[in-house]
Protein backbone atom coordinates (compact mmCIF):
# COMPACT_ATOMS: atom_id res chain seq x y z
CA UNK A 1 0.00 0.00 0.00
CA UNK A 2 2.30 2.50 -0.99
CA UNK A 3 1.09 5.18 -2.94
CA UNK A 4 -2.50 5.88 -0.89
CA UNK A 5 -4.44 8.39 -2.33
CA UNK A 6 -7.58 10.24 -1.00
CA UNK A 7 -10.31 8.29 -3.13
CA UNK A 8 -8.18 4.93 -1.82
CA UNK A 9 -9.42 5.61 2.06
CA UNK A 10 -12.88 7.99 1.85
CA UNK A 11 -16.22 6.89 2.96
CA UNK A 12 -18.02 7.51 -0.61
CA UNK A 13 -20.91 10.74 -0.15
CA UNK A 14 -23.42 7.88 -0.76
CA UNK A 15 -22.54 6.39 2.68
CA UNK A 16 -21.87 9.31 4.67
CA UNK A 17 -24.72 11.23 6.41
CA UNK A 18 -25.60 14.92 4.80
CA UNK A 19 -28.93 17.25 4.94
CA UNK A 20 -30.06 20.21 3.13
CA UNK A 21 -29.29 23.93 5.06
CA UNK A 22 -32.90 24.10 5.77
CA UNK A 23 -33.34 20.92 7.81
CA UNK A 24 -33.82 22.27 11.26
CA UNK A 25 -31.56 21.45 14.60
CA UNK A 26 -34.31 18.40 15.56
CA UNK A 27 -33.47 16.59 12.12
CA UNK A 28 -30.03 16.78 11.97
CA UNK A 29 -30.10 14.63 15.29
CA UNK A 30 -32.05 12.17 14.13
CA UNK A 31 -30.12 11.98 10.80
CA UNK A 32 -27.23 11.80 13.53
CA UNK A 33 -28.66 9.21 15.55
CA UNK A 34 -29.56 6.71 12.78
CA UNK A 35 -26.67 7.15 11.00
CA UNK A 36 -23.95 4.39 10.95
CA UNK A 37 -20.86 4.26 8.82
CA UNK A 38 -18.91 0.91 7.37
CA UNK A 39 -15.65 0.82 6.22
CA UNK A 40 -12.75 -2.05 6.53
CA UNK A 41 -15.39 -3.95 8.33
CA UNK A 42 -15.42 -1.45 11.46
CA UNK A 43 -18.83 0.62 12.13
CA UNK A 44 -18.68 3.83 13.74
CA UNK A 45 -21.05 6.51 14.31
CA UNK A 46 -20.70 10.30 12.57
CA UNK A 47 -18.57 13.19 14.09
CA UNK A 48 -20.40 15.19 11.65
CA UNK A 49 -23.36 16.19 9.16
CA UNK A 50 -23.14 17.00 5.98
CA UNK A 51 -25.15 20.15 4.69
CA UNK A 52 -25.71 20.95 1.12
CA UNK A 53 -27.80 23.41 -0.84
CA UNK A 54 -30.84 22.95 -3.10
CA UNK A 55 -28.29 22.63 -5.83
CA UNK A 56 -26.48 19.89 -4.10
CA UNK A 57 -23.50 22.04 -3.70
CA UNK A 58 -21.81 21.48 -0.03
CA UNK A 59 -22.12 24.41 1.74
CA UNK A 60 -20.92 23.45 5.30
CA UNK A 61 -21.05 20.51 8.17
CA UNK A 62 -22.92 20.53 11.66
CA UNK A 63 -20.81 18.96 14.52
CA UNK A 64 -22.48 17.69 17.32
CA UNK A 65 -21.14 20.21 19.68
CA UNK A 66 -23.04 22.74 16.93
CA UNK A 67 -25.89 20.79 17.52
CA UNK A 68 -25.25 21.18 21.48
CA UNK A 69 -24.68 24.86 21.09
CA UNK A 70 -27.51 25.52 19.08
CA UNK A 71 -29.67 24.30 21.92
CA UNK A 72 -28.37 26.55 24.54
CA UNK A 73 -31.09 29.12 25.74
CA UNK A 74 -29.12 32.85 25.08
CA UNK A 75 -28.85 33.39 28.67
CA UNK A 76 -26.65 30.59 29.03
CA UNK A 77 -23.99 31.63 26.08
CA UNK A 78 -20.89 33.46 26.81
CA UNK A 79 -21.10 35.27 23.83
CA UNK A 80 -24.76 36.76 24.27
CA UNK A 81 -24.22 40.45 25.71
CA UNK A 82 -20.48 39.99 25.47
CA UNK A 83 -19.32 43.42 25.65
CA UNK A 84 -21.21 44.23 28.94
CA UNK A 85 -20.09 41.06 30.59
CA UNK A 86 -16.45 41.97 29.27
CA UNK A 87 -16.98 45.97 30.79
CA UNK A 88 -18.50 44.35 33.85
CA UNK A 89 -16.64 41.10 34.36
CA UNK A 90 -19.66 38.99 34.71
CA UNK A 91 -19.54 35.17 33.54
CA UNK A 92 -22.40 32.78 32.95
CA UNK A 93 -23.67 30.61 35.52
CA UNK A 94 -24.01 27.41 34.60
CA UNK A 95 -26.80 26.99 37.51
CA UNK A 96 -29.33 29.26 35.83
CA UNK A 97 -30.90 26.63 33.97
CA UNK A 98 -31.86 25.07 37.87
CA UNK A 99 -33.81 27.87 38.21
CA UNK A 100 -35.93 28.25 35.25
CA UNK A 101 -36.49 24.32 34.86
CA UNK A 102 -37.25 24.47 31.54
CA UNK A 103 -34.54 22.27 29.93
CA UNK A 104 -37.07 19.84 27.82
CA UNK A 105 -39.05 22.72 26.62
CA UNK A 106 -36.44 24.90 25.94
CA UNK A 107 -34.50 22.47 24.07
CA UNK A 108 -37.11 21.13 21.99
CA UNK A 109 -38.48 24.96 21.25
CA UNK A 110 -34.43 25.82 20.09
CA UNK A 111 -34.68 22.27 18.13
CA UNK A 112 -36.70 23.71 15.30
CA UNK A 113 -33.77 26.30 14.56
CA UNK A 114 -32.64 25.42 11.16
CA UNK A 115 -29.46 24.26 10.73
CA UNK A 116 -27.94 26.82 8.91
CA UNK A 117 -28.32 29.14 12.04
CA UNK A 118 -25.40 26.66 13.72
CA UNK A 119 -23.13 25.11 10.57
CA UNK A 120 -19.53 25.27 9.84
CA UNK A 121 -18.57 26.28 7.08
CA UNK A 122 -16.37 24.35 4.45
CA UNK A 123 -12.88 25.99 4.28
CA UNK A 124 -10.31 22.85 3.28
CA UNK A 125 -10.72 19.91 1.60
CA UNK A 126 -8.77 17.80 -0.71
CA UNK A 127 -8.66 16.11 -4.08
CA UNK A 128 -9.39 12.81 -4.88
CA UNK A 129 -6.15 12.03 -6.15
CA UNK A 130 -4.40 13.61 -2.91
CA UNK A 131 -1.33 11.56 -1.45
CA UNK A 132 -1.73 10.02 1.84
CA UNK A 133 1.10 12.86 3.14
CA UNK A 134 -0.99 15.98 1.63
CA UNK A 135 -3.79 14.49 3.56
CA UNK A 136 -1.88 13.52 6.65
CA UNK A 137 -0.57 17.41 6.77
CA UNK A 138 -4.28 18.79 5.71
CA UNK A 139 -6.05 17.06 8.84
CA UNK A 140 -2.68 18.08 11.35
CA UNK A 141 -2.20 21.97 9.94
CA UNK A 142 -5.92 23.04 9.35
CA UNK A 143 -6.92 21.11 13.00
CA UNK A 144 -9.60 19.39 11.65
CA UNK A 145 -10.96 15.59 11.69
CA UNK A 146 -12.49 15.14 8.57
CA UNK A 147 -12.02 16.74 4.95
CA UNK A 148 -14.19 16.62 1.78
CA UNK A 149 -13.09 14.85 -0.97
CA UNK A 150 -13.27 16.74 -4.30
CA UNK A 151 -13.71 15.59 -7.84
CA UNK A 152 -13.93 17.51 -10.76
CA UNK A 153 -15.05 20.21 -8.69
CA UNK A 154 -17.41 18.31 -7.13
CA UNK A 155 -17.54 16.34 -3.29
CA UNK A 156 -17.24 12.76 -4.22
CA UNK A 157 -16.63 11.60 -0.33
CA UNK A 158 -15.12 12.11 3.20
CA UNK A 159 -11.77 11.01 4.64
CA UNK A 160 -11.83 11.36 8.70
CA UNK A 161 -9.21 11.45 10.73
CA UNK A 162 -10.06 7.83 11.90
CA UNK A 163 -9.62 6.47 8.31
CA UNK A 164 -6.22 8.32 7.73
CA UNK A 165 -4.92 7.11 11.24
CA UNK A 166 -6.12 3.21 9.30
CA UNK A 167 -4.24 3.91 6.53
CA UNK A 168 -1.11 5.09 8.56
CA UNK A 169 -1.30 1.97 10.36
CA UNK A 170 -0.75 -0.29 7.58
CA UNK A 171 1.91 1.10 6.71
CA UNK A 172 4.18 1.87 9.91
CA UNK A 173 2.77 -1.33 11.63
Amino acid sequence: MENVHAGDIMVPLDMYPHIPYWFSIRQAIAEMESAEIETNGRKSIPRVVLVFDETYRLMGFIRRRDILHGLLPGYLLEDSDKEIRKTYDIHVDPHLSEIFDTQGEDMRELSNKPISSVMQPIVHSVQCGDTLLKIVQEIVVQNVYMLPVMENGKIVGVIRSLDVLHAVAKLVL
